[in-house]
């Protein structure tokens, strides 16, 4: 018995696949599993809060894991022993999530490609058909991360405090959220997952889209990711197609059309969801 997981800050998506690649259980959900954010007493009472996994935990073979959060050393290390500790029986493999965007949006196996993710969080990647190259090591939501759910959180409610949005928007804004000072620092700085709070605000921007606002906001948030990202692969671009992952990517293909034109790339696929591409990729190397 096989699990695949796509864990981001959010939420993970865990799909049971055996031997010979077929689904066994419903796609279990559970909340996010961010190792460079969460310690590793939160990180195994989310993961043994899910009856579903508790009940097939000694039966699972391998883990595959693919997580926000894993791409240094140390979080990926901690995840792996909670891993461990709890599917006894099983192989664990931790990856960070833009191998898990490489799996799921390539063409073919061997293909090269620009891969990004924006998600609750945003990184980019260059792949060469072979291997995997990470130029910029991600610093997480508070530094980096441009073009994410939690970046445009963090615009949203910037414009909102400093009044730079227009008054409808304000209005609508308002009516969605609760936008006390209290309200909004208590959950930045005093729970756990302050990047998915942020993030959480982005379903209101995709609800707006047909305001100038709002598509300058996004559109300015692919052009900063753009330059500090993407950007990093410049001869790489010459040849290859730019890859996108996650709902925020799928939410702003339009956009992302328009700043690529605009920058000079090439746009290849849209994955929402990598989890599907995850388990196409797992089944065939079984």
């Amino acid at each position: 018995m096989i699990l695949i997981t796509d864990g981001g800050s959010t939420k993970c998506d865990w799909i049971v696949v055996d031997n010979n690649g077929a689904q066994l259980h419903e796609k279990i959900r559970t909340s996010g599993l961010n190792p460079a954010i969460l310690k590793e007493k939160k990180l195994k009472k989310i993961i043994r809060k899910s009856d579903e996994l508790m009940a097939i935990n000694h039966q699972v073979t391998h883990v595959f894991f693919y997580g926000a959060g894993c791409g240094t050393q140390n979080p990926r290390l901690a995840l792996k022993l909670v891993l461990e500790n709890i599917f006894i029986n099983a192989e664990i493999d931790v990856q960070e999530d833009t191998m898990a965007a490489v799996r799921a949006t390539l063409n073919k196996k061997d293909e090269a490609a620009v891969v990004c993710i924006m998600g609750t969080g945003s990184n980019c990647s260059y792949f060469d058909g072979t291997r995997l190259h990470q130029r910029v090591l991600s610093l997480g939501y508070t530094l980096m991360d441009d073009a994410s759910g939690n970046y445009y959180g963090k615009e949203l409610i910037k414009d909102y405090y400093f009044k730079k949005m227009p008054e409808d928007i304000k209005v609508a804004f308002e009516h969605k959220h609760n936008l006390e000072a209290d309200y909004i620092k208590y959950n930045l700085y005093k729970q756990p997952n302050p990047n998915a709070y942020l993030a959480s605000f982005a379903e209101f921007m995709f609800l707006n889209k047909d305001s100038e606002y709002i598509k300058a906001l996004i559109k300015k948030g692919i052009r900063t990711f753009a330059t500090n990202m993407i950007f990093q692969y410049r001869e790489e671009l010459k040849k290859v197609p730019v890859h996108f992952a996650g709902s925020i990517a799928f939410f702003a293909k339009n956009e992302i059309y328009e700043v690529a034109e605009e920058m000079g790339f090439k746009v290849g696929n849209f994955e929402r969801r990598p989890i599907e591409g995850l388990v196409s990729y797992h089944t065939n190397q079984l």
